[in-house]
């Protein structure tokens, strides 16, 4: 059972104060950094500032650090217990000072007597309470969260359905649909060649904006295009769209973007270390660049060979 609920939570979204309740948690793993293998570190810099990222011998994120500035930085911390998140802390450093007005932690309680029950309890280092996010799950899906804090109480209800192949998720708040994922898939001897995710956002129960994302079979973007709410129409239209090109080894190597008539391409170019990571990436004609310098764990082969 416990290894089903680790599931769930890897698989959930990322929770931002900022975002409604609609929002769900995410555990971040090596994966998501664009990075394999048995990373421990990477540290990120580029032309604006430095960014930082800690990692376990299980893949899981337990640290990351933003830096605009060597005095102005902000530094996260996971703590998980077995797999699953217990503590996200929000630390805000201005002038080398901790902002205590503007840092905040998050605790989760798990219940898994019946069905999974996640509650989420964010609290500023003030020690004021600030929000609490329950979340509800049956059949290994999310259906039902639960916001409250000082301005009331607001219910986000998850819908499902499956029509002709086509999945789509749908979120009400307080019985207002804030945002439709609907998903379908191409396949070809039983193997997934192309993915579509079209992702929906509603204002006042009306379309508002929307992104439609294609995959390919080895779950690379190779398609986005942006809709916007048009309000002569009152209906979506088609502003931008990203064709993405890859290289044999599966690294991004091209980004065409089209607006209307306009069009720019963008080219990257990457070196790798020997494990297969990039370290360093320039994009072309801007020429700006990231580097990336990783530190691994050391593998069971390195410590018997060491031996």
């Amino acid at each position: 059972m416990l290894k089903n609920y680790t599931a769930l939570l890897l698989i959930v979204l990322f929770f931002s104060p900022k975002e409604t309740s609609s929002q769900e948690i995410q555990i971040f793993t090596v994966e998501d950094f664009d990075l394999k293998g048995n990373v421990k570190s990477c540290l990120v810099s580029t032309n604006y500032g430095k960014e930082e990222y800690d990692f376990n011998e299980e893949g899981l994120l337990t640290k990351s650090v933003t830096r605009y500035s060597d005095t102005d930085y902000d530094i996260t911390y996971y703590k998980y217990s077995k797999g699953m998140l217990l503590e996200k802390r929000l630390e805000n450093y201005r002038d080398n000072v901790f902002d205590k007005s503007t840092s905040l932690a998050s605790f989760y309680t798990i219940d898994s007597l019946l069905n999974l029950k996640i509650t989420e309890k964010i609290i500023s280092y003030n020690k004021e309470f600030l929000d609490q996010y329950e979340y509800f799950y049956k059949a290994d899906s999310i259906f039902k969260i639960i916001h409250t804090n000082d301005s009331g109480i607001d219910e986000t209800l998850v819908s499902y359905s499956d029509i002709k192949g086509e999945q789509t998720k749908t979120y009400l708040v307080n019985g207002v649909v804030q945002k439709s994922i609907r998903t379908s898939v191409k396949k070809e001897k039983d193997s997934i060649v192309e993915r579509n995710v079209l992702t929906k956002k509603f204002l006042d129960g009306k379309p508002s904006s929307a992104v439609e994302e294609t995959f390919n079979g080895e779950d690379k973007l190779i398609a986005s295009t942006k809709f916007f709410s048009n309000l002569s129409t009152r209906r979506l239209t088609k502003e931008e769209i990203a064709v993405f090109t890859y290289s044999d080894i599966g690294a991004l190597s091209q980004k065409e973007i089209r607006a209307g008539k306009a069009s720019e391409i963008k080219e990257y170019i990457y070196q790798f270390d020997e494990n297969g990571n990039w370290i360093k990436e320039i994009i072309t004609p801007e020429n700006t660049y990231k580097t990336r310098r990783i530190s691994y764990y050391e593998s069971m082969a390195e410590v018997k060979k060491e031996e």
